[in-house]
């Protein structure tokens, strides 16, 4: 009989297979291969980590200031104290006096002479030999030991399963054809090179992960990406997806909804708006799925981009759907939308998590009969209660705010029994080229690189929060001459680990400051009723001064608000104040952010705070923001549990991206037998992952 046994500590770490433990590499090293006398210790400790020996000859348990356990350790040159502010009873036994003590950490003066706090401690014989190699510190979770996961993973080194798993296929002329003079280890060698290099290693390249052992591994996995995305490309154009052209407006069709779109806009398209328009027409005219990105800068026009390619697909008598990750962002698109396509007769629907079930019914019954040409709403639409009548393009707005996981949902979700439906993602978080490169090879990508004529630069200040009052006098002047202003908060209500400024604080601040003016406060707490009604009010002037949370990071859309400030900005990420920015600078005032902080400010924060003072260009910021949070946020990756690259660093390996594509090419063509052993050994299950 079976039983159901918990899982172990590696295993919720992910570390349940011999591979699994294989690819758990070090993220750094400790060198225990080299052993100093006490008397040199004393003085190499104090500027790194050292590793020494002695016999212990004092050992006590003292109470004052608290609880700590004091050794004395000496060999033949010197004395050394060693202090535990935590122990166990088992420690204080193996640290008993007359045992011989191997101990490794800083040295600092303490207030009875040299010491170590907490070092690493082995009770070993004295003349017990030293590793021939350095020692590995493998990324651990809470309750799991370096003891056991060096265990674990020197069993599995010893696993036959990973001999079959790492022998070397990858064709030789293939690597020495990409790179000649490179170098590299196989596979194999290469792995348990970083799990146990040599005590003459290049310890900096190891850290730096510029080693040939690393960039094998590196290699290896970027291979296996950029083969699974080309190959999610080839197989997408194997689908079959309705083909849109421009409609003729002779014969039974009497109006074109595009051209109808076109003639009743107020504006003429920038030259940047009708470029990508081109692409994603063209792209609508083919037979297989459409699968684009649509970039532009806050502000720039995406959104009567992607209105045009929902006209096109509704004169064909199919449907669009526009969905948004938040309410607020959605709203803004369904009344956009609106406005556009109600004079031309189309009927918009919305869908939300917060309508009524009445209303929520009647919208999905639009849905699926057909008469709703147009939808839009939030997550609500990949339901498996709504069912569309014939959809034929898909909008999905700040795509990276969905996750990997929405995102596939999003594609089987949309997809049809013998059609594919199309798909256009848009993001005013411009992708940075490296990331394009890798984790977007699947898509085509179109860049709105131009902003509509009589948009304002904004001007960013940085100023101090001890300064709240000016910034207030300030804003006072700038309602009196008939403006509107944001006023930005990160917390909706008091906390006791961030004593910020909230935005409930904040509101009842400002109305006191500024008794002439009507005042709203919106977060992310409020019934979707009550955000739109003060959004509403917001729109139409009859309130001057919005105090919010980031729900109005995206899709917020007032040409008279051209003031913003936003409190405790060192709080904030690159792209979100970037974002926030982008609210004001919509109409022809002069339009300012400030950006208050308060000290101390971390060199991190300082450095953030004066690129967005200097830098108003998206991508520029979107470059700091991936080298500061990485891929995973960016991406949305992280929602989905699964990092897609872990040993790869995208800004500094930009040449080994260009290898491992160029590898996977080659592959394809003249090597398809290999192509699912290496998925299988770099992605197994995580592949469906790159389809997003």
């Amino acid at each position: 009989m079976t039983t159901n046994r918990p899982p172990t500590l590696l295993q919720k770490m992910g570390l349940d297979s011999p591979m699994a433990l294989a690819l758990h590499l070090p993220s750094r090293y400790e060198d225990e291969t080299r052993l100093y006398k006490l008397e040199e210790a004393l003085n190499r400790g104090k500027l790194t980590s050292v590793q020494t020996q002695g016999l212990v000859i004092r050992s006590q348990v003292i109470f004052r200031p608290r609880r700590q356990l004091l050794v004395t350790i000496e060999d033949e040159t010197a004395v050394l104290q060693l202090r535990f502010l935590n122990f166990y009873p088992s420690q204080q036994k193996q640290m008993a006096v007359g045992a011989h003590l191997r101990v490794r950490g800083d040295v600092r003066d303490g207030y009875q002479g040299p010491e170590m706090v907490h070092p690493t401690v082995k009770a070993i014989a004295q003349d017990a030999p030293l590793p021939t190699s350095l020692t590995p510190v493998y990324p651990a979770s809470a309750g799991v030991s370096q003891a056991t996961i060096r265990k674990a993973v020197c069993q599995a080194l010893c696993d036959p399963v990973i001999k079959e798993n790492l022998v070397e296929f990858l064709p030789t002329k293939l690597m020495e054809q990409l790179a000649p003079s490179a170098n590299w280890p196989d596979l194999q060698s290469a792995i348990t090179y970083l799990h146990l290099p040599p005590a003459d290693a290049d310890t900096q390249a190891l850290l730096d992960r510029t080693h040939p052992a690393w960039r094998r591994v590196q290699f290896e996995e970027l291979l296996a990406q950029q083969i699974s995305l080309k190959r999610a490309h080839t197989i997408r154009r194997q689908r079959k997806a309705p083909a849109f052209e421009v409609k003729s407006t002779k014969g039974k069709l009497k109006v074109s909804i595009e051209k109808g779109l076109l003639k009743a806009l107020p504006f003429t398209l920038t030259k940047a708006q009708q470029r990508v328009w081109v692409e994603i027409g063209d792209d609508l005219s083919r037979v297989y799925p459409m699968n684009r990105l649509l970039q532009g800068d806050v502000g720039s026009g995406k959104t009567v981009v992607a209105a045009l390619a929902a006209a096109r697909v509704m004169d064909y008598g199919y449907q669009a759907v526009v969905m948004a990750p938040t309410e607020i962002l959605a709203e803004q698109h369904f009344l956009k939308m609106k406005e556009w396509f109600h004079p031309l007769g189309i009927e918009v629907a919305w869908l939300s998590g917060s309508l009524k079930s009445k209303e929520k019914k009647l919208a999905q019954d639009a849905i699926e009969s057909g008469s709703a040409q147009l939808i839009v709403g939030t997550h609500a639409l990949i339901q498996e209660s709504v069912k569309f009548a014939k959809l034929g393009l898909a909008v999905i707005d700040e795509q990276h705010r969905f996750g990997v996981r929405q995102r596939l949902e999003i594609q089987q979700r949309i997809g049809m029994e013998l059609f594919y439906c199309h798909q256009l993602m848009m993001s005013a978080t411009p992708i940075p080229r490296t990331l394009a490169m890798t984790y977007y090879a699947d898509l085509d990508v179109s860049v709105i690189d131009e902003l509509p004529p009589g948009r304002k630069p904004i001007v960013t200040k940085v100023i101090k929060a001890s300064r709240r009052d000016e910034v207030i006098s300030g804003l006072q002047d700038w309602l009196s001459k008939g403006l509107q202003a944001y006023w930005v908060c990160p917390l909706i209500e008091e906390s006791e680990v961030l004593q910020l400024q909230t935005a409930v604080d904040s509101f009842e601040q400002l109305k006191l400051a500024l008794p002439n003016f009507k005042i709203g406060l919106v977060h992310g707490r409020l019934k979707g009723e009550e955000k739109a009604s003060v959004m509403a009010d917001f729109k139409s002037n009859k309130i001057q001064l919005l105090v919010a949370t980031t729900v109005i990071e995206v899709g917020v859309d007032v040409p008279n608000a051209a003031l913003m400030v936003i409190e405790h900005a060192e709080r904030f990420g690159y792209a979100q104040i970037h974002q926030l920015r982008g609210r004001v600078g919509r109409g022809s005032a002069d339009s300012v952010c400030i950006l208050m902080y308060s000290e101390p400010l971390s060199l991190a924060a300082r450095e953030r705070l004066q690129t967005l003072r200097e830098i108003s260009d998206g991508f520029v910021i979107a470059e700091r923001d991936l080298s500061l949070r990485g891929p995973g946020e960016l991406l949305g990756s992280k929602q989905s549990g699964d990092a897609m690259l872990r040993f790869v660093d995208l800004q500094r390996d930009v040449w080994l991206i260009e290898l491992a594509k160029k590898a996977a090419e080659l592959l394809l063509v003249e090597h398809a037998d290999l192509i699912e052993r290496h998925l299988d050994r770099w992605l197994g299950s995580r592949a469906e992952f790159l389809k997003a």
